[in-house]
């Protein structure tokens, strides 16, 4: 049925959003695509003789409400996401006090962002099999994953170490450089904010340690600080 939905609306030219990875990361990194999905669209196209134009879309985020439970879920090897009822609760209790006492900060910035779309009919025949296209289109997906504070000032301080707050800024300012051709996005347009809100996000989180004008990760929570870092792995040398 499935199958049969996905052709028809390929055949009558409807535009259709699938996420090819087909769920949640468990570690923050772009994960090996599923090719069920293309399969029936490939089909469809075929009877119809009509061609098809991929878009890709990269979503990113400075905070991923269900961050540790992805975590804990990668670490059992398994997808059984648990999340009791009194952790959620006490969760939205906290967030209630602080827009109370007046400390609520937001948790960070989404962005999306749109790479180079893909036609079918500038496919290679002998590339015209869902595993190469959907190769393809994960190929422009990782290209054009937003850049976000969290995941860069994670990303410098899980290479780097301890770092003073001169030496984050002018490792952030030689990534950035590094990265002009991605999708950087600026709180504000400013870069020097964009350190400010990471590390400030960060430090709620009680990721960071800082001791003598000097910046770094709590080793028992590298992890996660790894997970945001894993989105833009791919990106940075």
């Amino acid at each position: 049925m499935l199958a049969k939905y996905v052709q028809q609306a390929t055949a009558a030219g409807v535009t259709q959003a699938v996420f090819p990875e087909g769920g949640l990361s468990l570690d923050g990194s772009l994960t090996e695509p599923k090719v069920g999905i293309l399969k029936y669209i490939l089909e469809g196209a075929a009877q119809a003789d009509r061609d098809v134009v991929f878009v890709p879309v990269a979503l990113n985020y400075d905070r991923v409400l269900e961050d540790t439970i992805l975590l804990a879920a990668q670490r059992k090897g398994e997808r059984k996401f648990r999340a009791r009822i009194s952790v959620v609760f006490r969760a939205v209790l906290r967030q209630i006090w602080l827009r109370v006492t007046g400390k609520f900060h937001r948790f960070g910035y989404a962005a999306v962002s749109f790479g180079e779309p893909l036609l079918l009919s500038e496919v290679e025949t002998s590339e015209n099999t869902p595993d190469a296209i959907s190769g393809q289109i994960m190929s422009r997906i990782a290209a054009a994953v937003p850049v976000l504070p969290v995941p860069l000032i994670a990303s410098l301080l899980l290479k780097n170490g301890s770092m003073s707050r001169d030496e984050l800024e002018a490792a952030v300012a030689g990534s950035l450089h590094e990265l002009e051709g991605a999708q950087v996005h600026l709180p504000r347009n400013n870069r020097d904010y964009a350190v400010e809100f990471g590390l400030r996000n960060l430090r709620e989180r009680g990721l960071l340690k800082e001791h003598a004008g000097r910046i770094g990760l709590v080793p028992a929570k590298e992890d996660l600080a790894q997970f945001y870092a894993n989105s833009i792995k791919h990106l940075m040398r």
